[in-house]
């Protein structure tokens, strides 16, 4: 039996253990230093997810970058809301800038789309998607990843910086809603 924990009400099983999630993601940081050698391209990540993400794959990242963080949200429980709420927008001139924006999860592509059109606003020279799960049978949207650590099932996961109403965020593993 895999192992379980419990947040709330829920029960869910290991889905991905932290081995797996660091090996890929420093070979994501690998690609993206040859993509980006000699560019110094600005990470914007997408709070509170993608925080353990951002810091694994910025500390892999072996040449020069910036960091940066916007808030936005469309999550209640194991539902998106469909609509977008941006509590912490972009502070820095990303004009003429390479950003690559890291998300901890696309599902439906509504977060992404949103911060997408936001960004291009302040005509980055280019904006890439760098996700650590991707869930292609959710997207409702045509903007597509470009760096992708896992596909998944559209199943509800928690961990390294997922949570379920707000408990599961801490752990260095991932794990997906159980049905029994």
């Amino acid at each position: 039996m895999k192992p379980r924990v419990k947040l709330w009400d829920r029960y869910f099983e290991l889905a991905m253990d932290e081995a797996q999630i660091q090996e890929r993601v420093q070979q994501m940081a690998r690609d993206m230093e040859r993509d980006y050698l000699g560019k110094r391209p600005i990470f914007v990540t997408v709070l509170n997810g993608a925080i353990h993400f951002a810091s694994d794959l910025t500390r892999n990242f072996k040449d020069k970058c910036d960091i940066t963080f916007v808030k936005y949200s469309s999550y209640k429980g194991t539902k998106s809301t469909g609509t977008l709420q941006c509590s912490l927008g972009i502070q820095e001139s990303i004009f003429g800038r390479h950003i690559i924006l890291l998300e901890d999860i696309v599902d439906t592509g509504l977060t992404i789309a949103g911060i997408f059109e936001e960004l291009s606003k302040q005509e980055p020279l280019s904006i890439r998607v760098a996700t650590l799960l991707y869930k292609p049978k959710a997207m409702k949207h045509t903007i597509q990843p470009d760096y992708v650590g896992f596909e998944i099932e559209n199943e509800f996961v928690v961990g390294y910086g997922m949570d379920y109403n707000g408990l599961g965020r801490n752990l260095p593993e991932i794990y997906k809603v159980s049905e029994d």
